[in-house]
Protein backbone atom coordinates (compact mmCIF):
# COMPACT_ATOMS: atom_id res chain seq x y z
CA UNK A 1 0.00 0.00 0.00
CA UNK A 2 1.44 3.35 -1.05
CA UNK A 3 1.34 6.49 1.06
CA UNK A 4 -1.46 7.91 -1.08
CA UNK A 5 -3.62 4.86 -0.27
CA UNK A 6 -3.69 5.86 3.37
CA UNK A 7 -4.86 9.43 2.85
CA UNK A 8 -8.32 10.36 4.16
CA UNK A 9 -9.90 10.46 0.69
CA UNK A 10 -8.54 7.03 -0.23
CA UNK A 11 -9.76 5.54 3.04
CA UNK A 12 -13.22 7.05 2.66
CA UNK A 13 -13.40 6.09 -1.00
CA UNK A 14 -12.69 2.44 -0.17
CA UNK A 15 -15.47 2.49 2.40
CA UNK A 16 -17.94 4.32 0.15
CA UNK A 17 -17.24 2.02 -2.80
CA UNK A 18 -19.04 -0.75 -0.92
CA UNK A 19 -21.95 1.61 -0.24
CA UNK A 20 -22.63 2.77 -3.81
CA UNK A 21 -20.69 5.97 -3.14
CA UNK A 22 -22.66 6.97 -0.04
CA UNK A 23 -21.22 7.58 3.42
CA UNK A 24 -22.11 9.35 6.65
CA UNK A 25 -20.53 12.34 8.34
CA UNK A 26 -19.47 10.02 11.15
CA UNK A 27 -17.73 7.68 8.70
CA UNK A 28 -15.96 10.62 7.05
CA UNK A 29 -14.82 11.81 10.48
CA UNK A 30 -13.43 8.35 11.25
CA UNK A 31 -11.48 8.44 7.99
CA UNK A 32 -9.88 11.79 8.68
CA UNK A 33 -12.27 14.52 7.49
CA UNK A 34 -13.04 17.13 10.15
CA UNK A 35 -16.50 18.70 10.05
CA UNK A 36 -14.93 21.86 8.61
CA UNK A 37 -13.27 19.79 5.90
CA UNK A 38 -16.58 18.07 5.19
CA UNK A 39 -18.28 21.39 4.59
CA UNK A 40 -15.47 22.36 2.20
CA UNK A 41 -15.91 19.12 0.23
CA UNK A 42 -19.62 19.88 -0.26
CA UNK A 43 -19.08 23.53 -1.20
CA UNK A 44 -16.34 22.60 -3.65
CA UNK A 45 -18.61 20.07 -5.34
CA UNK A 46 -16.60 16.95 -4.48
CA UNK A 47 -19.39 15.57 -2.30
CA UNK A 48 -23.16 15.72 -2.73
CA UNK A 49 -25.19 16.23 0.44
CA UNK A 50 -28.18 13.89 0.14
CA UNK A 51 -29.59 14.19 3.64
CA UNK A 52 -28.63 15.37 7.07
CA UNK A 53 -25.31 13.69 7.80
CA UNK A 54 -25.38 11.60 4.59
CA UNK A 55 -23.17 12.34 1.58
CA UNK A 56 -22.15 10.80 -1.74
CA UNK A 57 -19.03 11.18 -3.82
CA UNK A 58 -19.88 13.31 -6.85
CA UNK A 59 -18.19 10.83 -9.19
CA UNK A 60 -20.91 8.27 -8.53
CA UNK A 61 -23.49 10.52 -10.18
CA UNK A 62 -21.72 9.82 -13.51
CA UNK A 63 -21.75 6.02 -13.08
CA UNK A 64 -24.63 3.76 -14.16
CA UNK A 65 -27.14 3.72 -11.32
CA UNK A 66 -27.86 0.46 -9.55
CA UNK A 67 -31.50 -0.47 -9.12
CA UNK A 68 -31.24 -0.27 -5.33
CA UNK A 69 -28.72 2.56 -4.87
CA UNK A 70 -31.29 4.69 -3.05
CA UNK A 71 -31.72 2.01 -0.38
CA UNK A 72 -28.08 2.38 0.64
CA UNK A 73 -28.81 6.03 1.38
CA UNK A 74 -31.73 5.05 3.64
CA UNK A 75 -29.71 2.35 5.39
CA UNK A 76 -27.12 5.01 6.26
CA UNK A 77 -29.87 7.40 7.33
CA UNK A 78 -30.92 4.59 9.67
CA UNK A 79 -27.54 4.79 11.40
CA UNK A 80 -26.73 1.14 10.83
CA UNK A 81 -29.89 0.04 12.64
CA UNK A 82 -32.37 0.03 9.75
CA UNK A 83 -33.26 -3.04 7.68
CA UNK A 84 -35.14 -2.70 4.38
CA UNK A 85 -38.37 -4.58 4.95
CA UNK A 86 -42.04 -5.19 4.13
CA UNK A 87 -43.15 -4.37 0.58
CA UNK A 88 -39.85 -2.59 -0.15
CA UNK A 89 -38.10 -5.90 0.58
CA UNK A 90 -40.55 -7.66 -1.75
CA UNK A 91 -39.50 -5.23 -4.49
CA UNK A 92 -35.80 -5.89 -3.74
CA UNK A 93 -36.40 -9.64 -4.08
CA UNK A 94 -38.49 -9.03 -7.23
CA UNK A 95 -41.43 -10.87 -5.72
CA UNK A 96 -44.86 -10.08 -7.10
CA UNK A 97 -46.27 -6.68 -7.86
CA UNK A 98 -45.24 -4.67 -4.81
CA UNK A 99 -44.53 -1.03 -5.66
CA UNK A 100 -44.56 0.88 -2.37
CA UNK A 101 -44.87 4.66 -2.36
CA UNK A 102 -42.58 4.94 0.67
CA UNK A 103 -39.44 3.14 1.80
CA UNK A 104 -40.23 0.55 4.47
CA UNK A 105 -37.57 0.08 7.13
CA UNK A 106 -37.59 -2.01 10.28
CA UNK A 107 -35.72 -0.45 13.19
CA UNK A 108 -35.21 -1.33 16.86
CA UNK A 109 -37.91 -0.11 19.30
CA UNK A 110 -35.70 2.71 20.62
CA UNK A 111 -34.97 4.26 17.20
CA UNK A 112 -36.01 7.93 17.18
CA UNK A 113 -35.39 9.40 13.71
CA UNK A 114 -38.30 10.11 11.32
CA UNK A 115 -38.60 11.06 7.66
CA UNK A 116 -41.62 11.67 5.45
CA UNK A 117 -40.26 9.31 2.78
CA UNK A 118 -39.95 6.41 5.21
CA UNK A 119 -42.49 4.07 6.81
CA UNK A 120 -40.85 2.83 10.01
CA UNK A 121 -41.67 -0.49 11.66
CA UNK A 122 -40.27 -1.28 15.08
CA UNK A 123 -39.18 -4.84 15.80
CA UNK A 124 -36.20 -6.90 16.88
CA UNK A 125 -35.12 -9.01 13.91
CA UNK A 126 -33.07 -12.17 14.26
CA UNK A 127 -30.08 -12.86 12.03
CA UNK A 128 -32.17 -15.56 10.31
CA UNK A 129 -34.64 -12.86 9.19
CA UNK A 130 -32.04 -10.71 7.41
CA UNK A 131 -29.62 -10.96 4.50
CA UNK A 132 -26.88 -8.64 3.26
CA UNK A 133 -26.99 -6.74 -0.01
CA UNK A 134 -24.41 -4.25 -1.24
CA UNK A 135 -24.56 -1.42 1.26
CA UNK A 136 -27.78 -2.40 3.04
CA UNK A 137 -29.58 -5.22 4.84
CA UNK A 138 -32.97 -6.55 3.82
CA UNK A 139 -35.43 -9.01 5.31
CA UNK A 140 -35.41 -12.41 3.64
CA UNK A 141 -38.23 -13.26 1.22
CA UNK A 142 -40.27 -15.40 3.63
CA UNK A 143 -40.07 -12.73 6.34
CA UNK A 144 -40.85 -9.96 3.81
CA UNK A 145 -44.05 -11.71 2.76
CA UNK A 146 -45.16 -12.35 6.34
CA UNK A 147 -44.47 -8.81 7.55
CA UNK A 148 -46.15 -7.27 4.48
CA UNK A 149 -49.20 -9.43 5.12
CA UNK A 150 -49.21 -8.44 8.79
CA UNK A 151 -48.97 -4.77 7.83
CA UNK A 152 -52.12 -5.00 5.70
CA UNK A 153 -50.62 -4.99 2.20
CA UNK A 154 -53.23 -5.59 -0.52
CA UNK A 155 -54.09 -9.26 -0.88
CA UNK A 156 -53.07 -9.27 -4.55
CA UNK A 157 -49.58 -8.14 -3.49
CA UNK A 158 -49.34 -11.07 -1.07
CA UNK A 159 -50.88 -13.49 -3.60
CA UNK A 160 -48.36 -12.57 -6.29
CA UNK A 161 -45.37 -12.71 -3.92
CA UNK A 162 -46.36 -16.10 -2.50
CA UNK A 163 -46.98 -17.53 -5.99
CA UNK A 164 -43.58 -16.39 -7.27
CA UNK A 165 -41.67 -17.56 -4.20
CA UNK A 166 -43.24 -21.02 -4.37
CA UNK A 167 -42.70 -21.19 -8.13
CA UNK A 168 -39.00 -20.47 -7.60
CA UNK A 169 -38.82 -23.25 -5.04
CA UNK A 170 -37.16 -20.84 -2.61
CA UNK A 171 -39.44 -21.74 0.31
CA UNK A 172 -42.11 -24.23 1.30
CA UNK A 173 -45.69 -23.56 2.28
CA UNK A 174 -44.85 -24.71 5.80
CA UNK A 175 -42.06 -22.12 6.05
CA UNK A 176 -44.41 -19.39 4.89
CA UNK A 177 -47.06 -20.38 7.43
CA UNK A 178 -44.53 -20.48 10.29
CA UNK A 179 -43.20 -17.04 9.36
CA UNK A 180 -46.73 -15.64 9.21
CA UNK A 181 -47.63 -17.18 12.57
CA UNK A 182 -44.65 -15.41 14.15
CA UNK A 183 -45.95 -12.08 12.83
CA UNK A 184 -49.57 -12.59 13.89
CA UNK A 185 -53.05 -13.73 12.95
CA UNK A 186 -53.56 -11.07 10.26
CA UNK A 187 -50.41 -12.24 8.47
CA UNK A 188 -51.35 -15.89 8.85
CA UNK A 189 -54.80 -15.32 7.32
CA UNK A 190 -53.44 -13.40 4.32
CA UNK A 191 -50.71 -15.96 3.63
CA UNK A 192 -53.16 -18.85 3.87
CA UNK A 193 -55.48 -17.07 1.44
CA UNK A 194 -52.57 -16.60 -0.95
CA UNK A 195 -51.68 -20.28 -0.79
CA UNK A 196 -55.27 -21.30 -1.45
CA UNK A 197 -55.27 -18.96 -4.45
CA UNK A 198 -52.00 -20.45 -5.66
CA UNK A 199 -53.40 -23.99 -5.38
CA UNK A 200 -56.66 -23.16 -7.16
Amino acid sequence: MGASDDKPRARLWRRAAGQRGYFTAAQALEDGFSYQSQRFQVVSGHWERVDRGVYRFAEFADLPAGEHDHLVRWALWGQGQAVVSHTTALAVHDLGIANPARIHLTVPPGFRRRHSSVALHRAELSSDDVEEHEGFRVTRPVRAIAESAGDGADQDVIDSAVAELLERGSATKAQLVRAAQRVGSRAELAVERAMRQESA
